[in-house]
Formats: structure tokens, C-alpha cells, sequence
């Protein structure tokens, strides 16, 4: 099973649509999940042509910023406990990555959203900036943002699939570019994958 994860599109304040390459990348997942602040449901609408989309709602869905408040919608959800092939997957928009303990901490936020610490994966984003971590035992992925990388200006960023086979998930992000796609180059940004 492969899962398309973004997050952080900011459309149409980065730009008037999403890039077209992350739909083409996007064709033949199973599910795509978007990890919030997508400040215009089109983006979902047209997911949602590709393959079954759901969406957590980011502070800029919720008028952070002075940003339009997103209407309710069955795919839009503060969090979202999914269960794709047997493994537990969360996603919601902001987590504290990096913890702060004692009180800002994944389990804490996993309990306060999903009402259990027992995740496969978390999927997140909120910070623009992608990121694979293991978290005690949750892999926890943040795709960053396709249109705001590192909370920068405008140009192509990144996106993420999840891999689901044989009860275990695997994570990538990608770059995307002007004709498609690339593994992500993790030692552009300097970041540790974990």
C-alpha cells in the first residue's frame, strides 16, 4: 500500500494552484493524508480526485494569521486515527518535534489527539520542514511543505509517501522539481535523518 502525505500547501496564498507535479507523483496511491493549513478546500477537492483524501486542520484553516476560517467539511479534522493494513496511523498538524519534556512531548500529544500512545505513525506538519523520526516506537513524518519549504518564498518543495508492507511502514520524502520528482537531498538543508 502506498500512501501520498503533504502538508502546509498555503494555497492560494503561495500560489493560485498546486504544482502540477504533485499530482502526477501523487497518481496511483491508495490514500493521500494532508497534515493541515491548506487554506482553500479545492487543494482537497482535487486530492480527491487522485485517490481518497483526508486532512487535518492547521491554524491557518482555523483563521490563524487573519486567513479566512475553512468551512466544516467531512474530510477536515483536528486529528485523524486511520488504520491502513493493520498499523495504527495519526495525523494532525502541529506535534512538538523536538520535544520539550516534561510537558511537551509526543506521547502527550498523541494521548491529548488520539487518546493512545500506541501509533505506528504520525504523520504531521506545521513547521514546514520535512522531516523521518522514530519516536520511541512511532515513526513520525512530516512531509514539509511543497510550496513554502523551510518557510521560505515561493518554489517547489517537498512531499512524502509512506509505504505500508508487511505490517511495517517505511517513510521517503521527495524533492520535487521542474520536471517531476527526486529522492530528497538531505544534506542540503543539513538535517539529520534519523
Amino acid at each position: 500500500m502506498l500512501i501520498g502525505l503533504i502538508s502546509d500547501t498555503h494555497i492560494p496564498e503561495a500560489r493560485h494552484e498546486l504544482w502540477p507535479q504533485v499530482f502526477d507523483a501523487f497518481r496511483g496511491v491508495d490514500a493521500i493524508l494532508h497534515a493541515g493549513d491548506i487554506h482553500d478546500l479545492v487543494v482537497i477537492d482535487q486530492l480527491s480526485d487522485i485517490a481518497r483524501t483526508y486532512a487535518a486542520r492547521g491554524n491557518g484553516d482555523d483563521g490563524s494569521g487573519g486567513r479566512p476560517i475553512q468551512p466544516y467539511d467531512d474530510r477536515l479534522r483536528e486529528a485523524w486515527l486511520l488504520e491502513f493494513d493493520g498499523l495504527r496511523i495519526g495525523m494532525t498538524h502541529d506535534v512538538p518535534i523536538p520535544e520539550y519534556p516534561p510537558h511537551l512531548t509526543v506521547d502527550r500529544a498523541m494521548q491529548r489527539y488520539f487518546g493512545t500512545g500506541e501509533l505506528d505513525v504520525l504523520v504531521y506538519g506545521d513547521t514546514h520542514v520535512e522531516a523521518i523520526d522514530t519516536i520511541g516506537t512511532t515513526l513520525c513524518v512530516n512531509p514539509g511543505s511543497p510550496t513554502y519549504p523551510h518557510n521560505l518564498e515561493t518554489q517547489l518543495g517537498t512531499i512524502g509517501f509512506l509505504e505500508i508492507s508487511g505490517g511495517k511502514a517505511e517513510a521517503s520524502i521527495w524533492q520535487l522539481t521542474e520536471a517531476s520528482i527526486e529522492p530528497f537531498d538531505w544534506s542540503r538543508w543539513r538535517r539529520k535523518r534519523a
